[in-house]
This record gives C-alpha cells, structure tokens and sequence, in this order.
C-alpha cells in the first residue's frame, strides 16, 4: 500500500512537472495569453449571487447526500424488514425505496423551482455557454490546474470556463440522466407496455443510474475540495452568505448546514420514516 502511494505521488509529481514545462514552450505562452481561463459574460450577466441561489445551492445538497444514502441501502437491501404501498395497490416497496423516491420528488421540485429562477433572473449566463471560446480557455484552466498554477478568477463574477462546463453538465446533463434513469426503475413506470419497455429497457437504466450517482459523487468530492483550497471563507461566502467579503458568515452558515444535513442522515431509520410514509400509504413490517 505504502509502495503503491509513493508510486501514485510519484506520478503525480510528474505529470505536474510535464504540464509546467508544456506550457512555458512559446506557442503555449501565446494560448494561455489568449486564452486565459475564462471570457467575458454579456453584459447584462448578473453580478454575485442572491440569497434564493444560496438557499437551492443549500437544498440541493442536502438532498442529494440523502439520495446518496438512501440509493446505496437500496442497493445493499438484500432481505427488507419494513414496507411501504399505496391504499389503492397492493404491490410492496421497501420503506428504504420508498424514501429513496420520496427525497427524488423533492429533489426534482427543487430542481425545477431552481430552472425558473437561474432563467429568471439571468444567473443562467453564469452556466451556459455564450462563445465557443469557453472551450480552448476551459483547457487553458485545466493546464493551470494541473501545473498547480490555479486560475486567479472571481466566481463573484465570472465562473472560469471548466467551471462553467462542469456545471452545466452537471445541471444539464448528469440530473437529467439521473432523473430519467431512475423514473425507468420506480413505481411510476408503466410496466404493462411491451413496446415502451423493449424500446427503454430497465436493465439499461440500471447499468447508467449507478454510474449517474457516483458521477455526482466525484463532483461533490472535487467541488469541496476545491472550495476549501482557492479560498475557503470567501467562497463559502459567496455559497452561504450572499456577500464577496471575506469573513466567516459563510463558513458558520455553511457548519450549519452540515448539521442539518447530519440530522437528516440520521432520520432515514424506520422509526422517523415510517409515520412520514403512514401519511401516503400503508407501512407493513415482514
């Protein structure tokens, strides 16, 4: 193990040191001068980030780390001891899909009160591309990063542009696929239609919703990392307490956020969920 790091490190250390000679050759001083990382938003792009943006960035998050939880028993749940139904059905779910799916519908509520507004109120030009120019400067931000020469940016107003496509995937692309995936497993599917199901098969959403969750997985990982290593009080600021200052507003807003998500973590047991579940159907135990 200890061989396997040092060798890792080592690799590491020097895909760092090609990259910096890389982009210290002439041709590629003249790319990163051209391309510096990111480009100019429209001119009526919004400036910082309103106190509604926090609170989704906020409820996103705690849905998705419950997702996360509650699709991992799902996946584990080999012998489920508690069980959910509708009063009009007879067909069972275990109370850990039952919330699975439940923390789903929220999460795409929330999803979908977060589209209206980014269209809203023009925060969707800080994620979607205005100028094929976010693809040669979201490579010039990726040789940064990995020379260990990170962009020197403002998110307060303007994301660089391999920020910007990562978040438009993730926006975009990756909960969409997430969402349509996991609609193709759960109880809402139509499962007496021979034509719909041999054209949207549910092995095919079940070999692409794992990979989907662990995509998100890396995100988060990646995105806290990053957080906390460009400057951690100002850009928690910038998440949690709707101001570019830096100070610990954000950072205490941010702890607290930790809590409740905490809390939440711990309430997916039977006995917090099953009276939740009672309100929409039946609950039975083995």
């Amino acid at each position: 193990m200890i061989v396997a790091g040092a060798g890792l490190l080592f690799a590491a250390a020097m895909v760092v040191l090609a990259v910096r000679v890389f982009v210290s050759l002439p041709f590629m001083q003249d790319f990163l001068h051209t391309y510096p990382g990111q480009y100019a938003l429209p001119a009526s792009a919004p400036v910082g980030f309103p106190a509604w943006l926090n609170w989704q960035h906020f409820l996103n998050v705690f849905f998705i780390v419950l997702i996360i939880r509650t699709g991992l028993g799902v996946r584990r749940e080999k012998r489920p001891s508690v069980f959910w139904a509708r009063r009009s059905s007879k067909r069972k779910i275990s109370l850990t899909l039952w919330s699975h799916q439940a923390l789903d519908i929220l999460w795409i509520a929330n999803g979908v009160v977060f589209i209206v507004l980014l269209f809203a109120t023009g925060q969707w030009m800080r994620l979607v591309p205005t100028s094929w120019s976010v693809f040669p400067n979201a490579l010039s931000a990726v040789l940064k990063y990995v020379s260990l020469d990170w962009p020197h940016d403002d998110g307060w107003l303007n994301y660089n542009s391999l920020q910007q496509l990562t978040y438009f995937a993730v926006v975009f692309l990756l909960a969409p696929l997430a969402i349509v995936t996991g609609v193709r497993m759960s109880g809402v599917w139509p499962k007496n239609s021979p034509r719909l199901n041999k054209a949207y098969p549910v092995e095919w959403a079940r070999a692409v919703h794992f990979p989907t969750m662990l995509a998100f997985v890396l995100f988060v990982i990646v995105h806290v990392v990053l957080v906390f290593a460009t400057g951690a009080l100002r850009n928690l600021n910038h998440m949690y307490g709707t101001s570019d200052q830096v100070n610990w507003a954000g950072f205490w807003w941010f702890a607290a956020s930790l809590l409740v998500i905490a809390a939440g973590w711990a309430a997916l047991r039977p006995l917090v969920l099953a009276p939740i579940a009672r309100l929409f159907g039946t609950v039975t135990s083995r």
